[in-house]
């Protein structure tokens, strides 16, 4: 299974394919997508048509997006969601399922710390993925955001989780009880 990872951002897209057989994974591409344009509308369609060109080159089976977290600067958040949601409707327009993850999820995940750097996210990025060389840093976030996806999607859930994401329909909170991360619907389940 082919897994396209999306670190969204308007200045810089970061975005990371991995391939998953059985307990086996590799990586096959990555990139950065930096939008053309000064007006905020052409930034978007500039990211819009790049990550699509993205989807359609990689054929991913598969995709996962980090959420957007909210800090105090109200409109950088806005302009990140902005980016975010051009990176959405790329793949959603594509078929494909999205599994949306937590920031600290993802380093979690990947470096075993929720709070980890940059620095170490590359690190264990480059030893997972044997060979990779990340471009820049919001790619080694997008093959971090991919990993996370794959462990996650191969880890059958605990009967408590199961029964917490039940709960959270029930009550209508979007996402596990985790807060590791959710998926939304598109071809085929995540």
């Amino acid at each position: 299974m082919r897994i396209l990872g999306i670190d969204p951002g308007l200045t810089c897209l970061g975005w990371g394919v991995i391939e998953v057989d059985g307990s086996r994974i590799r990586h096959v591409a990555n990139g950065q997508i930096k939008p053309e344009g000064t007006v905020l509308a052409d930034r978007l369609l500039s990211l819009h048509r790049r990550l699509s060109a993205v989807i359609s080159e990689q054929a991913p089976g598969r995709a996962a997006i980090e959420q957007t977290f909210v800090n105090r600067d109200g409109a950088g958040t806005l302009k990140l969601g902005q980016a975010r949601g051009v990176a959405l409707l790329a793949l959603a327009q594509a078929g494909l399922a999205v599994g949306e993850y937590a920031p600290n999820a993802v380093k979690k995940t990947v470096v075993g710390v929720g709070h980890a750097d940059k620095r170490q996210i590359d690190h264990m990025v480059r030893m997972q993925l044997p060979g990779a060389v990340p471009v820049g840093s919001d790619a080694a976030d997008a093959l971090a955001i991919a990993l996370c996806h794959a462990f996650h999607s191969r880890t059958p859930a605990a009967p408590a989780e199961v029964a917490g994401r039940a709960a959270g329909r029930r009550s209508g909170r979007a996402g596990p009880a985790t807060g590791q991360g959710r998926h939304t619907s598109g071809r085929g389940a995540a």
